[in-house]
């Protein structure tokens, strides 16, 4: 609810502090006073279109702030929050300048914002009734909205379900038409795949084979030179038995040194350690000899071997060009082709099995969604002819409110049992319009274009008192309401219910009317008044709250008394006493929400 509001160069307001309460506020006030400017300037706050006219003549700038105050989990504080704008323990002040010059600022939450997230917020917070109505309504898909929640949750259970299968049945289709479209990408690539596997596994490349043979390759190429090499130092170590005239070996000098060293080792222990040395250098020589020969048994020369190995190396070079540096990487990428392969081997048998997914999903939204339609039109019926006993209290006896439900067709939707196809959304098969016929043997019409003048208010009202409860009993529509001259045209016996039905939409709701009614302004939770003043060369108003015998003078003077005569004030304080009894009534159930 609007808790304070702040005006300062709008119009004839000079400047202004309303402080509004919970429940129904009225503000009242002379011809001329400035009491629409009051509606201007909260039509400031809620995004509407900046006009320089409204600013005060001889203003630099006209201004207008509010303090919203809401529950921590309202969705205007996060809407707030997304523009940058702070609250204080769910208290939101809004404000709109305007220059002279025509240029318009707004701030949210103490930041800067565009004029666009005030309009967001006023969507939320605020529905606004004049007589140039820009009703909420105008749109179906809001009228949808309304019935839907009148209708509570036996309606909204329906619509929610619709809307979750909806998003299940949309993303299966998706994913369904996807894999169909890449179909023949799929073909394309699983003959790219299978030959590319096909090749690997005719090579049939093993892990580590393609260093394996490159050692082998080089000695079988080169065993020539590695005989040749290996016997030589052989020779050297051990001596050839076969020479006719054999060279000195290192085996033979290192026998002939211990032989030099055995007759006196027993002299000195250094020089029997350098004894044990040669010893130990005799047995490394012996042993080196063994390992060369046996190597010189192993260099074989094999053409045909290195025939073979030569083209291995080059069927595995065949593949590593392709797919990977190493064999192992060439084995890896196997591995992840053929997981690849067998993905989409199996994708044909997924699109059948998507493609039933996705006819018994369309068949549970038909079916949730005739579910819907079928709520809907009992919510409907409830809500036309609420709606008409209200108006038959507002002067508006002969008026009847209709709920036309009707499905969307779409030659290119989807069948229903009947036959007839439509067009399938997250909310419904449906389209939803409130009709008003004005007078018997009229053709109803959209509610926002059949009513005129003050009829459209009073509509409105009607509207909003029966859409403020669900048919379950639950609250519902924005917090605050805001109503000029809802009571144009009607007077008497019809006013007292105008401001009845006020004050029942405002047990649920705030509620702010401009009225130039006292059987109207009698009903108010906080009366306001808009006093004009002149100077002889700018006339000025500001805004008061008035209570006892100060608001008897303003009930008196608004039913064209003497504001201080006893008739006029005794005249009053009876209306003041039938508003009571009338309040009282409405909360023992005589007057139906």
């Amino acid at each position: 609810m609007f808790s304070q509001m702040r005006i300062r160069g709008v119009g004839v307001i000079d400047e202004a502090v309303l402080d509004l309460s919970p429940g129904l506020n009225v503000l009242t006030g002379e011809t001329g006073a400035g009491k629409t400017m009051v509606v201007s300037g909260v039509g400031l706050l809620l995004g509407e279109r900046a006009d320089s006219s409204l600013v005060r003549t001889g203003a630099d700038s006209a201004f207008v702030e509010g303090v919203v105050q809401l529950p921590l989990d309202h969705p205007a504080l996060a809407r707030a929050a997304e523009a940058g704008g702070e609250h204080d323990a769910g208290e939101l002040v809004l404000a709109r300048t305007i220059a002279a010059a025509g240029r318009s600022r707004a701030h949210v939450g103490g930041r800067t914002a565009p004029v666009s997230v005030l309009s967001d917020l006023g969507q939320m917070l605020v529905a606004v009734h004049g007589q140039s109505d820009q009703w909420r309504l105008k749109q179906g898909d809001a009228h949808r909205a309304v019935l839907d929640d009148f209708g509570g949750p036996e309606v909204t259970t329906h619509r929610d379900r619709v809307a979750a299968l909806h998003d299940e049945w949309r993303e299966c289709a998706r994913e369904h038409e996807r894999l169909v479209s890449e179909a023949r990408e799929r073909a394309r690539e699983i003959d790219s795949l299978t030959a590319s596997l096909e090749e690997i596994e005719a090579v049939d490349p093993q892990p580590g084979e393609d260093l394996s043979l490159r050692v082998e390759d080089e000695r079988l190429a080169h065993a020539d030179t590695l005989r040749l090499a290996a016997a030589s130092a052989l020779a050297d170590l051990s001596g050839d038995d076969y020479a006719p005239d054999p060279a000195p070996n290192v085996r033979d000098l290192v026998g002939s040194a211990r032989a030099a060293l055995s007759p006196a080792t027993a002299h000195d222990p250094a020089l029997a350690g350098l004894d044990e040395r040669l010893h130990e250098l005799g047995t490394l020589v012996t042993d080196l000899a063994g390992e060369l020969t046996a190597y010189l048994q192993d260099v074989d020369l094999d053409p045909e071997r290195l025939g073979w190995v030569q083209e291995r190396r080059a069927a595995l070079g065949v593949l590593t060009r392709k797919y990977g540096e190493t064999v192992d990487e060439v084995l890896e990428w196997s591995g992840r082709a053929a997981a690849r392969l067998d993905e989409l081997v199996t994708a044909d048998d997924r699109v059948e099995r998507l493609g039933a997914d996705v006819a018994e999903l369309e068949s549970a939204v038909v079916a949730a969604s005739l579910a819907l339609s079928a709520a809907r039109r009992a919510a409907g019926t409830e809500f036309g002819t609420r709606v008409s006993d209200e108006l038959s209290h507002l002067a508006m006896g002969k008026a009847v409110v209709h709920v036309d439900v009707r499905r969307r067709l779409d030659p290119d939707g989807v069948a229903l049992p009947d036959g007839e196809r439509v067009r399938l959304a997250r909310h419904g098969i449906d389209e939803v319009e409130i009709l008003l016929a004005a007078n018997p043997g009229a053709t109803p019409r959209s509610v926002a274009r059949a009513a005129s003048g003050g009829e459209l208010s009073r509509v409105m009202l009607a509207l909003e008192v029966v859409g403020s409860r669900s048919s379950s009993g639950e609250t519902a529509g924005p917090p605050t309401f805001v109503f000029d001259e809802v009571d144009a045209g009607v007077g008497g016996r019809a006013a007292l219910d105008v401001g009845a039905r006020l004050a029942a939409l405002a047990e649920h709701a705030q509620v702010i009317v401009v009225t130039h009614l006292a059987q109207v302004a009698a009903f108010a939770d906080r009366h306001l008044v808009v006093h004009k003043a002149d100077d002889g060369r700018i006339t000025s108003s500001s805004v008061s709250a008035v209570e006892g015998d100060a608001r008897l003078r303003e009930l008196s003077r608004m039913m064209g008394g003497d504001p201080d005569s006893e008739a006029g004030l005794a005249h009053a304080g009876d209306l003041l006493e039938q508003t009571s009894t009338a309040r009282s009534r409405a909360a023992s159930g005589g007057i139906r929400h």
